[in-house]
């Protein structure tokens, strides 16, 4: 990929395109995370709804460990989320380039440290399979938040019931027979084109990365992770290297 167009894609710069181009490439991380996620621990970590459901069920069947595992899951989804605002709001106030791509890079770190907790993951089950579990959690709130603040909460990338949600609503519109044909009449209904692309987009990809995660995991284990962390270093590498040599060149100057 061409420097300028990562830096464009990742930097503090946004565009509806940009913001579309990237959710897509999280919405597959996401994706390939989430079924790569369950078959290593048998939950799928960005389903939060779930979570909260179970917590209830297993509240009113007497399993307070699986009640403290549940509320735990949405504690880490939380702080994930809370993570990425702070990062943000930190470099935003600092007018670095890399608001963005500060928790891109953080998600990488941590899809590795999932490969490697992973990679032991019958060694130590009893620490090892609940950690796991905490720190997907913790990853897909961080994803979360930042595709949601980057695109002023258009577009979502961790779960896709909003995303179909939204896209019927905009074929609803789209297959609405309007009484009379002048786009610029009162009450005249008329799809979002753009929004129906770009909900199309990240539920392909979102559904790609299933596939990818699902056999990837299958065949390939834990180390699967690797191209998917590899791509979120990719994105973040370029606003980062900015703010390096500008620091750099701040520096340069304070000594000169």
């Amino acid at each position: 990929m061409p420097l300028n167009y990562l830096r464009h894609l990742s930097g503090n710069q946004r565009t509806r395109r940009a913001n579309r181009q990237l959710g897509a490439m999280l919405a597959l991380v996401a994706g390939a995370v989430n079924a790569g996620g369950f078959l290593a621990v048998k939950q799928y970590t960005s389903h939060m709804t779930g979570f909260v459901s179970a917590i209830a069920d297993n509240l009113v069947l007497g399993n307070t460990l699986l009640v403290i595992g549940g509320v735990s899951s949405i504690l880490s989804f939380l702080g994930g989320a809370a993570s990425t605002s702070v990062m943000v709001n930190w470099a935003r106030h600092r007018r670095l380039f890399s608001e963005y791509a500060l928790p891109l890079m953080i998600e990488a770190l941590l899809l590795l440290l999932f490969g490697l907790l992973g990679a032991n993951l019958q060694s130590f089950i009893a620490i090892t399979l609940p950690a796991t579990v905490l720190l997907l959690c913790f990853i897909m709130g961080l994803q979360n938040a930042l595709v949601t603040k980057l695109s002023q909460a258009e577009i979502r990338t961790t779960h896709v019931t909003g995303v179909i949600t939204d896209l019927g609503i905009e074929l609803g519109k789209m297959i609405y027979w309007n009484h009379t044909h002048r786009p610029d009449s009162d009450g005249h209904v008329h799809a979002n084109r753009e929004k129906l692309i770009t909900h199309l987009l990240i539920l392909g990809m979102f559904f790609s990365g299933c596939l990818i995660g699902a056999v990837g995991f299958k065949t390939f284990g834990f180390s699967t992770v690797l191209p998917f962390s590899a791509l979120l270093v990719l994105l973040a590498c370029i606003p980062l290297g900015d703010d390096a040599l500008a620091i750099l060149r701040k520096r340069r100057s304070a000594a000169d």
